[in-house]
């Protein structure tokens, strides 16, 4: 199996959990070093056990909790070459540092990991496929423009994390944002809106395999979770797609876990290709 956790998604911070039985891995650790623990042992886990902390870029909202994280829990980082020159210096208690290659997978355990380039103003900002056996899992987070690359990177996965950071008429409309702060929201290298979201996730769902969807990183007031979600699903329905699960994940609170069951063996022994949506615990 393999499943997805979202531990807290918005601009105040951002981190999820990626896990199979024997493995869980970190992406991102945008809360306090206190709430990504509580959190992680909240959803059945243990932070001390962890097998890796992955890095998507060097922004705050996803690294905030690295360096007092790194000084309780010994659990090796893994990064691109210029992220890695981003944050180290803020982040000294790290004990082992990986550095990995966009587009060369490696494994973390028995789960296979493979960054790929994504548009946003970071040094060197990547998503995420997770593989097990046939299940994957895409993970992408802050990116302002969706291209082949990008859709070429997950367009087999079952479970897709993406962010839909903004409503298109809400952000013009919003008094709070200078013009500037508008303009690069929405460039190439800000965040994706709805509408941009629901069109990548249109795409990919057409490939056939995509069963389940997180919407991620939302804004506060620019963005609810009612209008992301209708908005995806309208865009499904306008391609005649169906059974294609949406979920908007929490800033506050978990989110999840959305599993990937192996497809030759359950409890019944019969073939079983979709995900489940569980109760905490994860494990007894």
């Amino acid at each position: 199996m393999l499943g997805i956790i979202s531990l807290g998604s918005g601009s105040s911070g951002n981190s999820s959990v990626i896990y199979s039985e024997r493995t869980s891995i970190l992406v991102d650790a945008g809360l306090s070093a206190m709430q990504l623990k509580k959190r992680i042992t909240l959803s059945g886990l243990n932070p001390n056990e962890l097998n890796g902390v992955l890095i998507t870029h060097e922004h705050t909202d996803h690294t905030k909790g690295l360096e007092v994280l790194s000084k309780t829990v010994s659990v090796p980082v893994y990064c691109n070459s210029l992220t890695h020159e981003a944050i180290a210096g803020a982040n000294g208690s790290v004990k082992s540092w990986k550095l990995f290659e966009n587009g060369n997978p490696f494994m973390i355990g028995d789960i296979e990991v493979c960054g790929f380039s994504v548009m946003h103003d970071a040094a060197d900002p990547v998503g995420f496929k997770f593989r097990r056996n046939d299940n994957k899992i895409g993970f992408i987070s802050d990116v302002g423009h969706v291209n082949q690359l990008l859709i070429s990177s997950v367009k087999d996965v079952q479970n897709l994390f993406i962010e839909a950071n903004y409503d298109e008429t809400l952000l013009q409309n919003d008094n709070k944002r200078p013009w500037s702060l508008k303009q690069r929201i929405a460039s190439r290298h800000g965040h994706l809106s709805n509408r941009q979201t629901a069109e990548f996730v249109a795409s990919i769902a057409e490939q056939g395999n995509l069963k389940n969807v997180i919407l991620g990183h939302l804004s506060n007031d620019c963005n609810s979770p009612e209008v992301a979600r209708a908005e995806i699903i309208l865009a499904l329905s306008n391609c005649g797609i169906s059974g294609i699960e949406v979920n908007c994940a929490s800033r506050n609170e978990l989110t999840g876990p959305f599993i990937l069951e192996d497809s030759f063996s359950n409890d019944q022994g019969n073939e079983s290709n979709g995900f489940t949506q569980e109760e905490f615990p994860l494990f007894s």
